[in-house]
């Protein structure tokens, strides 16, 4: 593009984000400069200190500016039922509906071997002295119903199966309002597998 090379960098500079292509980027750059300097300023700012600040909890892993999390350090989050989960997005999920109340624990990925990440990468020692030391009872495993999830999830169940805790999975099946007809073939399959007694009233 013929502009100027700042107004180029700033544009290549937006495309590292997830799904925003050249065009996005180029929207972004142009409404900040155009119509937003101050938005454009206060961003800047705060991604600066977040880089800087923000790390990883030295309990389960996920990110946060303090040494332990806020859920990690909750007196009111039940620590006898650990959620394994992928990445910090799932605890936000997980959060916002609202129905889980114990404490998790962040792979930061799944099991790649061809991408080099395996179990030390993911923290796998760190969760198993995690339950061992810390009267865990239950152990979720929620990790995402794909090849590279199914995997970790397994050898994550594989490593706990000589523990004292109960390991279990949440079940993936149809969605609330969806319509079986429109839900493909792998969602209906975990949907059977992971299907709860009705018991008669």
């Amino acid at each position: 593009m013929n502009s100027s090379p700042l107004i180029d960098q700033l544009i290549e500079a937006f495309r590292c984000l997830p799904g925003v292509g050249p065009k996005s980027a180029q929207r972004m750059t142009l409404h900040l400069l155009e119509r937003n300097r101050s938005g454009g300023k206060k961003l800047s700012e705060s991604l600066t200190v977040a880089i800087n600040e923000v790390g990883n909890c030295i309990q389960c892993r996920t990110l946060t500016e303090e040494d332990t999390c806020r859920i990690c350090a909750s007196k009111s989050r039940n620590h006898a039922i650990c959620c394994v989960v992928e990445s910090p997005a799932d605890i936000f999920a997980i959060e916002q509906s609202g129905s889980f109340r114990g404490i998790y624990f962040v792979l930061m990925g799944h099991l790649s071997p061809i991408d080099g990440i395996g179990p030390e990468q993911l923290g796998i020692n760190q969760l198993l002295d995690k339950v061992k030391n810390n009267d865990i009872e239950e152990v979720i495993i929620a990790c995402n119903p794909n090849v590279e999830g199914d995997a970790t999830t397994y050898y994550i169940a594989e490593q706990l199966k000589n523990s004292n805790v109960q390991v279990s999975r949440i079940a993936h099946g149809v969605p609330v309002g969806g319509e079986l007809e429109f839900v493909d073939g792998g969602t209906l399959t975990h949907a059977f597998a992971g299907r709860t007694s009705m018991e008669h009233s």
